[in-house]
């Protein structure tokens, strides 16, 4: 079973704040939910962010167990660690999908991101994101921009990849 997110879509939003998952999203949330079994409503963590964040995160159980294994082996006390605890923790809320594979956006994160008719997925390894569409194409033409600035235009973003050992 997949164990990371792949690819992006975007679904309407109702007016109670209900969007539909992506089904490979779901597929990815299930094997990762340790405590999920058929019949059951699988976790996430959704990670809101601060006043700068402008879309939100969502974490798998697993994902999200890893990052709090990181945390808990920083420093206590450390200005790191108390930042990464406000951020996974703090600006953050465990929430379920629904038996009809939708996920219930509250108000509150709706309107820290703009959210209306419509939310963007867009896949991030062992997370995803969800934005307003219209944000999300601003922030991807700016970045592609910086990027086309930066590198030629035959650049092959798999270069930055590190290499492999060999043998």
């Amino acid at each position: 079973m997949a164990r990371r997110f792949r690819g992006s879509e975007t679904y309407k939003v109702d007016a109670k704040g209900r969007v539909s998952i992506p089904a490979a999203f779901r597929r990815v949330i299930e094997a990762c939910d340790p405590d999920w079994v058929p019949g059951n409503r699988p976790n996430i963590v959704m990670v809101y962010g601060g006043d700068r964040q402008n879309w939100l995160e969502a974490y798998t159980m697993q994902a999200i167990e890893e990052i709090d294994a990181d945390i808990d082996r920083m420093q206590r006390g450390s200005w790191d660690r108390l930042q990464l605890e406000e951020l996974m923790h703090g600006q953050a809320q465990e929430m379920q999908i629904d038996e009809d594979g939708r996920l219930v956006l509250p108000q509150k994160l709706r309107d820290k991101i703009g959210l209306e008719g419509e939310a963007f997925f867009i896949s991030a390894g062992d997370y995803f994101k969800i934005w307003k569409p219209e944000t999300y194409a601003t922030a991807y033409a700016a970045r592609s921009r910086k990027l086309a600035e930066q590198y030629p235009e035959d650049f092959d973003p798999r270069s930055l990849l590190p290499g492999r050992p060999r043998g």
